[in-house]
């Protein structure tokens, strides 16, 4: 397997070769890789966001994660408010670091980069907590989400257009490591 280096990405300028990644990671068509490609356009120019990529060493992206800070106006946090509210667990959307998107080339899946993707991003986030959603099934990336800390906090979620339903999870930063205990509540 080809040497992998985690490092910045400039997503606006690799938003193409980071969608390739993500329809093949996620299973997208034309159709939703456009979609999606608006979305990361506008995200980017949200207060904190940022991105980190996974290249070989001839500049090839095979995994790339991005995130921000969370804000109950953005559509996302919207749409899983009501399912928190009755979890109890809406006070996770506040002062928390959303994983955006965290994707990986299937073949490069299971070799520790996207850890390495969501703990490197997670490590830089002021704020003292991490949430995401991930599809509710169990699945390596459900397993990797709870290895570092992730608990659900609301489950299933519906999303408008999406055929699956989601689980929204958070954990307390720094995220748990092999050989770091767990960081604060």
């Amino acid at each position: 397997m080809e040497d992998v280096v985690v490092g910045r990405l400039d997503l606006g300028q690799r938003v193409d070769e980071a969608l390739a990644v993500q329809a093949l990671a996620f299973g997208l068509d034309a159709d939703e890789i456009a979609i999606r490609r608006q979305i990361v356009v506008r995200h980017l120019s949200c207060p904190g966001a940022r991105s980190l990529g996974a290249t070989t060493q001839d500049g090839r992206l095979v995994g790339f994660v991005y995130g921000m800070p969370n804000d109950r106006a953005h559509w996302w946090s919207t749409v899983v408010q009501p399912y928190m509210r009755q979890r109890g667990t809406e006070q996770w959307l506040d002062g928390s670091f959303v994983i955006t998107e965290l994707h990986v080339l299937p073949a490069f899946q299971g070799l520790g980069i996207g850890r390495q993707l969501i703990t490197t991003i997670t490590d830089t986030a002021i704020e003292p907590r991490s949430i995401l959603s991930a599809i509710d099934v169990e699945s390596p990336a459900r397993h990797l989400y709870r290895a570092l800390g992730y608990q659900d906090l609301a489950r299933p979620v519906h999303f408008p257009s999406a055929t699956s339903p989601y689980a929204v999870m958070g954990a307390p930063l720094p995220l748990r490591r092999p050989d770091r205990p767990r960081g604060p509540a």
